[in-house]
């Protein structure tokens, strides 16, 4: 049973965050999954759920509880696998479908949540959806008389890279040679970055670039001032 506390903690105006393991565990991952998708249903959205999740070494259990979730309720599933948040909602824009991020953004690594969208990325807040959201977690999982959904991989890093260049009418291999700096600070910067600049032609000269949601160099905030040192 999920405490009426512990949901009003961790369901905020914009987002799902939360201890992992204290507050957020898959079993309100699952409920999560199957609340978002009977909200979906009464929105009239499709019937198809694209997840993507980050690093952090909890985010692939809590977006399969959530996954199983929704197909629980006869919604299919598309899961893109690792994905920043802004490939996420380009997937959501893309396929034109609902989706669900599985990140805590700048949090320490005890931390996850979700991210939740409509379709083409329209943004879910309290006002929009997490109330309704929430209460349907209150009520419990009912047991649909339909099928279970499918849940199928799909990769769209590819496409989101075509994407962010097709936004810049720019020659990028003409001109010098760049030689860039990057921190990544082991966050999915390491998992887009590369494929990026690749194709500019430019040298990366790579700072914690391997993927590692415990954060072992520094914290993921990047406007803290000790994380530039």
């Amino acid at each position: 049973m999920i405490k009426d506390s512990t949901l009003d903690s961790i369901i905020k105006a914009y987002d799902i965050r939360g201890l992992v393991g204290k507050e957020i565990n898959e079993e309100f991952t699952f409920a999560a999954g199957s609340a978002f998708a009977r909200f979906l249903e009464a929105e009239r959205e499709p019937g198809t759920v694209v997840i993507g999740e980050d690093m952090r070494p909890s985010s692939s259990p809590l977006a399969t509880a959530f996954s199983d979730g929704v197909t629980s309720q006869g919604l299919d599933v598309i899961r893109i696998g690792l994905a920043s948040t802004d490939q996420l909602y380009f997937a959501s824009g893309d396929l034109g479908l609902p989706g669900a991020m599985f990140t805590a953004s700048h949090n320490p690594a005890s931390y996850n949540g979700i991210k939740l969208c409509r379709s083409f990325a329209r943004p879910i807040s309290m006002d929009s959806g997490l109330a309704w959201i929430k209460s349907a977690i209150k009520e419990g999982t009912p047991i649909p008389n339909r099928p279970v959904g499918t849940s199928r991989d799909q990769e769209m890093l590819t496409d989101y890279i075509d994407f962010l260049f097709s936004l810049f009418e720019i020659d990028f291999t003409a001109g010098r040679e760049l030689t860039i700096a990057i921190d990544a600070g082991n966050g999915m910067a390491g998992h887009t970055a590369p494929g990026v600049f690749e194709r500019v032609g430019a040298k990366i000269v790579p700072l914690y670039f391997e993927l590692d949601g415990t954060f072992p160099n520094h914290e993921a905030n990047p406007i803290d001032p000790e994380n530039l040192k």
